[in-house]
């Protein structure tokens, strides 16, 4: 593929310019509608082309340009960028010219959050030149890139990494919160466009390429993020590695090895925030898959599995990924080569999940939380991990005694559901449920739906127990051995508060 050309003298300008043409989030929502807007988010883009034919207003010429990868005339995109006219995007690479029409050369897209407007570029994907990707791709965004920033604590740190930027979203969103940033990679491609993406957007990234943590040997920061290529490729001859997505290694191991040598790279009470995929072998279940990752490592550990999928589904999913569906050229070698490579393993299932970590302060004890949560969560779930962090935090520090003292209150967002058979003088089911957050639900008893009740923070929790235990006719020493691991739960997932 052509090597990224610089992005022009006047970065600031285009950005201008970009704005003036409302080629922005909401100028591109505008435009498209909620359907076409929809299906181009699924890389389907026949309703967004529809939408944009036969209008020449500067925002269609740059979707139809950049987003869906359509050829539009010189004379119209002239129009669109008032100051920045063909002949400077030419010069600026980001587009070529082919007679009287022009054509991307790269993906260039509005992109940010509730806070922050910003321009992404990134190579031309599959949907938009109807061919395989090339193995040196440099992705733009994707559903795995914008999950990892909304679930990203947003806490002011003065220094943070970025291992495996790609075109550099992470990095984007650490501008707001993070006073230096290095951002790595092994791809060079990845940093030429990553460091295009800085100018546009009015960043300072310092880039390294290299391996995981060799081009920051020695150093430590604050806050790690990372996307990594986590994708289980099998390693041989026919299946291409492609650099956005392949870490060179078997089965999960981008991923175990990231994780043993995290604690050298992490200030203590750091955070790691990243993406993974896992093997679980059969037999096995993938709680101890991934809780043997971190043992002898001193790292907490919150580790939220969102998804499993059997060998066929994966091989599927990454063979298409690629551009190789069924029916394809090379698509059934393919696919065989993946499950041979599974089998050989006695792999069963993959399983893709969220992975926080902390490297506790010396008077802090590591912790483990391994919970699978599958369905809807909310966004950003940023806010959700910090505040789960330090419940963590506070319930490995307090330990047994210390919830017992605690004077918990019940999250706003917290109801009850009662559940029995018609005319039954009391309910079969009671369940305690998360509005936000994880949207935990609990199944309890009467006893812990009691306790509950009385989470005003006027009792401790071990006067609670006490007073319930009482008014149940049982042992209080056998109900909090029954209660405490619940409330345990729900005070880490922030259904239940401590006072102060």
């Amino acid at each position: 593929m052509p090597h990224p050309a610089p992005l022009g003298d006047d970065p600031a300008a285009l950005r201008r310019t970009l704005i003036a043409a409302h080629f922005t989030l909401d100028g591109v929502a505008d435009c498209l509608g909620p359907l076409a807007s929809a299906a181009l988010h699924r890389e389907q883009r026949l309703p967004a082309d529809l939408v944009t034919r036969g209008d020449d207003s500067p925002v269609a010429t740059l979707i139809r340009l950049f987003a869906l990868g359509l050829p539009v005339g010189v004379r119209q995109l002239d129009r669109a960028l008032a100051g920045w006219d063909t002949a400077r995007l030419v010069a600026a690479g980001l587009v070529r010219v082919e007679g009287s029409r022009a054509r991307a050369a790269y993906d260039l897209r509005p992109y940010g959050d509730d806070d922050h407007q910003w321009w992404v570029a990134s190579d031309l994907s599959e949907v938009m030149t109807g061919e395989p990707l090339p193995v040196d791709h440099v992705l733009g965004i994707g559903g795995a890139s914008t999950t990892l920033a909304s679930w990203t604590p947003r806490r002011k740190v003065q220094r943070a990494l970025d291992l495996g930027t790609g075109c550099g979203v992470q990095s984007l969103h650490l501008t707001a919160h993070a006073d230096r940033i290095v951002a790595t990679d092994t791809s060079q491609r990845a940093l030429d466009i990553a460091a295009w993406n800085a100018r546009l957007n009015g960043a300072d990234w310092d880039l390294r390429r290299g391996d995981l943590f060799k081009p920051v040997a020695g150093e430590r920061f604050e806050l790690v993020v990372s996307n990594p290529p986590f994708v289980i490729t099998p390693r041989v001859d026919g299946v291409p590695t492609y650099e956005y997505r392949d870490g060179g290694r078997v089965g999960d191991g981008v991923v175990r090895t990231l994780i043993r040598e995290l604690s050298r790279h992490l200030q203590p009470g750091g955070v790691a925030q990243l993406l993974a995929n896992w093997e679980v072998p059969e037999g096995s279940d993938w709680k101890d898959v991934v809780g043997g990752w971190f043992e002898r490592t001193g790292l907490g550990a919150w580790v939220v599995q969102r998804d499993t999928q059997d060998p066929a589904e994966y091989a599927e999913l990454w063979s298409g990924d690629g551009g190789l569906r069924s029916g394809a050229t090379g698509f059934e070698q393919m696919y065989a080569a993946w499950l041979r490579d599974f089998s050989e393993r006695s792999v069963a299932e993959i399983g893709f999940g969220v992975i926080t970590v902390q490297l506790p302060t010396a008077r802090r004890r590591p912790w483990l939380d391994l919970v699978e949560v599958t369905g809807p969560v909310q966004s950003p779930m940023g806010p959700t991990i910090d505040a789960g962090l330090r419940a963590r935090t506070w319930l490995a520090e307090a330990g047994e005694q210390g919830l017992l003292g605690a004077h918990l209150t019940l999250a706003p967002d917290v109801t009850e559901e009662r559940h029995g058979r018609p005319g039954a003088e009391d309910p079969s089911v009671i369940v305690i449920r998360q509005g936000g957050g994880l949207r935990r639900a609990f199944q309890v008893d009467t006893a812990m739906a009691a306790f509950t009740s009385v989470c005003d923070g006027e009792l401790s929790t071990g006067q609670a127990l006490e007073a319930i235990a009482s008014l149940l006719d049982v042992a209080a020493d056998v109900l909090v051995r029954e209660a405490l691991p619940v409330i345990h739960e729900m005070v880490a997932d922030g259904l239940l508060l401590v006072d102060g």
